[in-house]
């Protein structure tokens, strides 16, 4: 496998894992895909400080440069360079359920050293060609090292009680019937659906359901909560109930269990940047989707605790950073609560209003209320509000968008048959974004989110990498298990709980200094030291 320090020689080793460890600890090494290579690291036993990682990077390089959608693999990247055929990246692999790693899975014939370090050696001089290139190389290493914390969280895996797990199961959807088919709770439900419609309904095939409604004089083009929950008619309410345990058993009952939960651990496989915005999604096992009901079973070990830690008002602290606006960074600097603080600045304190004007303005409500609100947040925060208005306008132009670092928004795909430019659609299931054709209206409210929303999810790499770096230059045991969005969680012994959860603190304002520069906006934290997840919401 070839290897290289970022500065230093260049090595090929059979033994990867020993030159990591003959290495000094700083050394940051280069090589094509941290997740095609850390797992196995790991696996020797050889813990990674810093690395480059050629993919992740080609990736964000590709998009500043709009060139989207390009092959992001190191032999296209080479094949670039030489002028060489591009050859297409491999197919996504599917995660396998409960698998520990990556060690047996067929990798790609590796790139030669000099072409590895070609390639790094290109990549240096598209980051210096960027407008900002200091943030972009900030964003490069912070994606970077979110690939090492994604691999680390995997292995160590989220403590998981599958007996209760199974004991919930039980409460909640009844036992099950010797056979299969589904649990007694929900059989019941069933009868009682079809009772009311006056003929057997099949409650989890959608186009049944709304055929019965339809038969009983009711239209409806969907069956979601919020298409239903209004409707006169007896089927509603077992209906309700159904939908809700249905979606637990499908989604995380006992064949889940039995795939994703081994030896007191759920390992999901974490993929940074796996959406447009920047945010993770899981390769499979719907990590980011875990009931609240279901997290009862998320117990910390013996003697350790589970460390919960919520960023408060994550996006609108990291607007006023970005925007510079100096009204709204004097209100994201106060230690009180965000939306509280903005409602005495033309919302006569009412704390709701303030939230709908700020998530107005973020997400581009601009009609009703929202204008009136928005129009109230103009006048107080101007150049917040220019902020965002200036990205939706760039978003409907088609111009390239970015966010504070240079995490990039592809321009329009196209056109369709009606002249509707085509915007990206961010997605919670995989690396590759699909695309949907809208008005460039639609895309612009896109946009006018991506700079926020992207921002904060370029803050989040900062922190995760920042309290990677403090637990283990204190020496603690603890581990990073889960993160999402804004959101982080630390499995840890329990006398290491209260310095975990300062550490969480400390790196969340480290990552707003590095980010985002000496500016008066606090990132706080609602933190939770806790044995069980459900207890810490």
């Amino acid at each position: 496998m070839p290897l290289t320090p970022a500065a230093g020689s260049r090595i090929t080793v059979r033994d990867p894992a020993d030159a990591i460890r003959a290495a000094p600890p700083a050394t940051r090494w280069i090589w094509r895909s941290t997740a095609a290579v850390y797992p196995r690291l790991l696996a020797a036993g050889a813990r990674v400080e810093r690395c480059h990682d050629i993919e992740a990077a080609e990736v964000l390089l590709l998009a500043h440069e709009g060139r989207s959608g390009e092959p992001r693999s190191a032999a296209a990247a080479w094949a670039r360079l030489t002028g060489a055929p591009v050859p297409p990246d491999p197919p996504q692999r599917s995660a396998t359920p409960g698998a520990q790693d990556s060690l047996f899975d067929p990798q790609p014939a590796p790139l030669p050293l000099d072409a590895l370090v070609a390639v790094h050696e290109d990549q240096a001089q598209r980051h210096a060609a960027t407008a900002h290139p200091g943030r972009m190389r900030l964003l490069t290493a912070a994606e970077s090292a979110a690939f090492l914390v994604a691999a680390e969280m995997h292995r160590a895996g989220l403590p998981w009680r599958a007996d209760v797990h199974r004991t919930l199961l039980t409460e909640l959807l009844g036992e099950r019937y010797a056979g299969g088919g589904e649990p007694r709770r929900l059989a019941e439900l069933a009868d009682e659906i079809s009772a009311a419609f006056g003929r057997r309904v099949r409650p989890e095939l959608p186009a049944d359901v709304i055929k019965a409604f339809a038969e009983a004089g009711i239209r409806l083009t969907s069956t979601r909560r919020w298409a239903i929950q209004e409707l006169d008619h007896p089927a509603v309410k077992p209906l309700l109930a159904y939908k809700k345990l249905y979606r637990i058993y499908t989604a995380h009952g006992w064949s889940w269990l039995q795939d994703w939960v081994h030896d007191g651990r759920f390992r999901p496989e974490f993929v940074p940047g796996g959406t447009l915005t920047g945010r993770w999604v899981t390769n499979g096992g719907g990590a980011l989707q875990i009931p609240k009901v279901i997290r009862r079973a998320v117990v910390a070990d013996p003697g350790w605790r589970l460390v919960v830690a919520d960023a408060d008002q994550m996006e609108p602290r990291v607007l006023a950073a970005i925007s510079r606006d100096p009204a709204f960074m004097d209100v994201a600097g106060r230690p009180e609560d965000l939306y509280t603080a903005i409602s005495r600045h033309g919302f006569s304190g009412d704390r709701d209003m303030a939230k709908l004007a700020v998530l107005g303005a973020v997400y581009g409500q601009t009609s009703g209320d929202g204008l009136k609100n928005l129009a109230a947040l103009r006048r107080r925060f101007p150049r917040a509000v220019a902020y965002v208005d200036e990205a939706a306008r760039a978003g409907e132009e088609g111009r390239l968008v970015r966010t504070w670092l240079g995490r990039t928004c592809p321009p329009p795909v196209g056109t369709d048959e009606d002249g509707e430019a085509g915007i990206p659609q961010d997605r919670e299931d995989g690396w590759t974004p699909s695309y949907a054709s809208t008005n460039t209206r639609a895309r612009g409210r896109f946009t006018r989110n991506f700079v926020v929303q992207g921002s904060a999810a370029d803050w989040a790499l900062l922190l995760l990498a920042a309290l990677r770096q403090a637990i283990a230059a204190a020496g603690m045991r603890a581990e990073l298990v889960f993160f999402q969005h804004d959101e982080v969680i630390v499995h840890c012994p329990a006398e290491e709980a209260e310095a975990v959860a300062q550490a969480i603190r400390a790196a969340g304002d480290r990552a707003g200094r590095i980010a985002f520069g000496d500016t008066p906006v606090r990132f706080p934290f609602t933190t939770a030291i806790v044995e069980c997840y459900a207890d810490a919401k």
